[in-house]
């Protein structure tokens, strides 16, 4: 095993803490590496591609975190290179490895719910973590890097749908305030409804803009999923699931900052316990390496996959900006 981090002595600490092998604060160094059989590029959002075409053109799978890119034509500069070369890329959409919603798949794919009609996602996090986010790359927004999330999960649940998942148009509106205070040009709040190829409909919201003190430490998220012959409801906002403490729960995403009050389980990666890590981003990792070491089936999205989803994300931002409908495919 080896780790890069652009911070060497980050770089240093995590390999002491893993037993990696290597250690670098170069990422080409570590990629070339041939002992090295297999990538995991969890760079920033605007530092994905360079990392992914090395691993890709040196032939060696790679799980990235998302969004796969941050423009379309990146996006599909990867494709091209991964066809080329024959080398699989995953994307780290980490709902898709919470348990309730591999559950709520498995209900679908049973076909419990009937033909899918439409649904519902919205979800809420803090107004500091956006900032921190949109601080390391502006392109970043709550739209295309955090409610990218629910565009791929509804992707995903609506797979068997006839006629596929595609997206075919995209209305939403934004409200600005709190980031634009804060030095970005960006929404508060954004609503979207997306309309499928076979006429299912989903609306979609999200809110990065809750005060610091709020207790969820990531993602509070609620899901609906309508089919002909049942409906899912899914509470993901952890309000059941309360802890105060004098001493102060620090962010799981900003180290700095604690709060006494913590809705427990809402870190959007998982939680360490008992010296093991658990949750999504630890199952999909597990279950990434299992098919590449067993063949096992794996439910990461695929490049092609992430591709349509960074379309609908930038789609909802066009049209929340013009104030119009937008069809799909985009132009370029």
């Amino acid at each position: 095993m080896a780790v890069s981090d652009a911070e060497p002595e980050r770089a240093r600490d995590l390999a002491k803490k893993t037993g990696a092998q290597f250690h670098s604060g170069d990422n080409a160094a570590v990629i070339s590496r041939p002992e090295v059989t297999a990538v995991i590029v969890s760079s920033s959002e605007g530092a994905h591609v360079e990392p992914l075409i090395q691993a890709i053109e040196l032939g060696k799978p790679v799980l990235v975190e998302k969004p796969i890119a941050l423009t379309l034509s990146d996006a599909d500069r990867v494709i091209r290179a991964a066809d080329k070369a024959g080398v699989s890329v995953r994307v780290g959409y980490s709902r898709r490895y919470k348990e309730r919603y591999l559950i709520a798949k498995e209900q679908i794919v049973q076909g419990r719910l009937g033909r899918l009609v439409g649904g519902a996602a919205r979800v809420f996090n803090l107004r500091s973590q956006a900032i921190a986010i949109l601080a390391r790359n502006p392109h970043a927004t709550p739209v295309v890097d955090a409610l990218t999330y629910y565009v791929d999960l509804m992707n995903w649940l609506m797979e068997g749908n006839e006629r596929g998942v595609r997206v075919k148009e995209v209305f939403a509106r934004g409200q600005k305030g709190v980031l634009k205070d804060a030095g970005f040009d960006t929404e508060d709040v954004s609503y979207a409804i997306l309309t499928y190829a076979d006429g299912a409909v989903v609306n979609l919201g999200i809110a990065y803009s809750l005060p610091d003190q709020y207790p969820a430490r990531g993602h509070a998220a609620r899901v609906e999923v309508l089919g002909t012959g049942g409906v899912m409801i899914l509470d993901d906002d952890h309000t059941d699931q309360i802890m105060y403490s004098e001493k102060g729960v620090p962010h799981v995403y900003l180290p700095d900052q604690s709060v006494n009050m913590v809705f427990l389980q809402s870190g959007t990666p998982g939680d360490w316990a008992l010296g093991d890590f658990w949750g999504p981003v630890a199952n999909e990792t597990r279950a990434w390496l299992d098919h590449l070491s067993m063949g096992k089936p794996c439910a990461l999205a695929t490049a092609r996959e992430a591709r349509n989803t960074l379309e609908v994300t930038l789609a909802i931002e066009h049209s929340a900006a013009s104030g119009r409908p937008v069809s799909l495919p985009l132009a370029e």
